[in-house]
């Protein structure tokens, strides 16, 4: 491989995206492959962006190749291929000099052992730099099936959800109230040279609108603060369990609700269920880091007998799987993997576990409902399907600063107010 700096990093991004928009692999997964074959920080960070920066205007990206190439690349071209989208999205997404793209993508190319396309690769992104990239819809990213869904279901509010699903989201952070004042974390931030915002709606939450690595601020490792987005911080106040209430967080991997809760309330007493042993490790060192106590379970919620002491809960969280399509911005390979069959399975997986954890619902207590989804399956009807077929169950109007009415629930969608795609309902259990 070329000794010149950053080709070994071009060619590992190649074979990422090749794997994700060629072979149907998990973005998450194959990160997880090779980052670690990158000691230096930055060029992990770099990476990263390439991949994301291609992935979320893969729609523009596609209408260049299409338009500029004369013969459409082949079948066995998918590496090739992986390889202009990096070099698209670091002209373009990531706004790099030129001088640090184009030579160092070429070499990437005869790296990946194709000599003989190198000068194809250095026209094409050489066009790019001179002409800028066509315009296309960002809505010709998402496959025909939720594309429809989209437009059926939101109308007027179609064009922004696939606008804002198309760009990098702003860093929100969750301030540990254990350790400090959101105030007093701003402070800290201004010492860093960090610049950050307040929302007034979000009274843990602050927003970084330029790129920061997590290393970079101060009293992360300790657990001074934890990336959460504004809208994932907000099911903390739908759900409000009283002081000292036995709660469960039925979903609770990677944990950040479950912290934000006890960070809230350490005297809560919370029980974290997750159906992965690996991931519910991950709510187990979330929690470690910022300081909360809780029960782990590693069970599927919906199979109440195996794990329910038969103590009734006061408050319970039910942060459903998805289809993910209101997170597109930070997990745009959901666009490439889910199917209409995925759907029909995730509707009625959300079905029995809104069935199975409302038996442990105490009389007069509470469940919440989230997902990070926008399609109305997933959401409102689901919720009402749940009430008309649950007597002793009543939804409990939220306000509109949860987002848009949304039959017995709220709907944010993404990019308002800065933040992801997000449904919530609360429940409450008639005594």
């Amino acid at each position: 491989m070329s000794t010149l700096p950053g080709v070994g990093t071009r060619v590992l991004a190649a074979k990422v995206l090749d794997a994700v928009v060629h072979r149907g692999r998990s973005l998450k997964a194959e990160l997880g492959k090779v980052l670690p074959q990158l000691p230096d920080p930055r060029d992990r960070a770099l990476l990263e962006a390439m991949c994301f920066g291609a992935l979320r205007q893969r729609a523009r990206y596609d209408a260049a190749l299409q338009l500029w190439l004369q013969k459409p690349l082949g079948d066995k071209d998918g590496e090739l291929r992986a390889l202009l989208l990096t070099g698209f999205a670091q002209i373009d997404a990531m706004g790099l000099p030129p001088h640090a793209a184009l030579s160092v993508t070429v070499e990437a190319a005869r790296a990946l052992g194709r000599p003989h396309q190198a000068g194809m690769v250095n026209a094409l992104l050489r066009r790019a730099q001179r002409e800028g990239f066509p315009t296309a819809d960002p809505a010709a990213a998402w496959p025909a099936w939720r594309r429809k869904k989209i437009n059926l279901e939101w109308g007027d509010h179609a064009a922004a959800i696939f606008e804002a699903s198309a760009h990098a989201a702003p860093l929100w952070l969750r301030v540990n109230r254990l350790q400090g004042t959101r105030d007093e974390y701003d402070a800290r931030l201004h010492d860093a040279a960090i610049a950050c915002a307040a929302d007034d709606a979000l009274p843990d939450a602050l927003r970084i609108d330029s790129p920061v690595a997590v290393t970079a601020l101060p009293g992360f490792a300790e657990g001074a603060a934890s990336v959460q987005d504004g809208s994932a911080q907000q099911v903390a106040d739908a759900l409000s369990p009283a002081p000292g209430a036995r709660v469960l967080d039925a979903c609770a991997a990677p944990g950040g609700k479950a912290a934000h809760l006890l960070e809230r309330d350490p005297a809560l007493r919370l029980l974290a269920l997750d159906v992965d042993p690996r991931r519910l490790n991950r709510v187990r060192e979330t929690l470690a880091r910022t300081g909360g106590v809780a029960e782990f379970r590693a069970v599927d919620a919906a199979d109440v007998q195996a794990w329910w002491d038969g103590e009734p809960f006061d408050a319970v969280l039910l942060d459903a799987p998805c289809t993910a399509t209101g997170i597109v911005r930070r997990q745009p390979d959901v666009l490439l993997h889910r199917t209409p069959e995925d759907l029909t399975s995730l509707i009625a997986l959300q079905s029995r576990l809104l069935d199975s954890v409302w038996r442990v619902v105490r009389p007069g207590g509470v469940l919440v409902y989230a997902t990070c989804s926008i399609l109305k399956d997933e959401n409102e009807f689901q919720v009402e399907a749940f009430l008309k077929r649950t007597p002793d169950a009543r939804a409990e109007p939220l306000h509109a600063g949860y987002g848009h009415a949304a039959g017995p629930g709220r709907q944010r969608l993404p990019g308002e107010r800065g933040m992801d795609g997000f449904f919530y309902a609360r429940m409450l259990k008639l005594g």
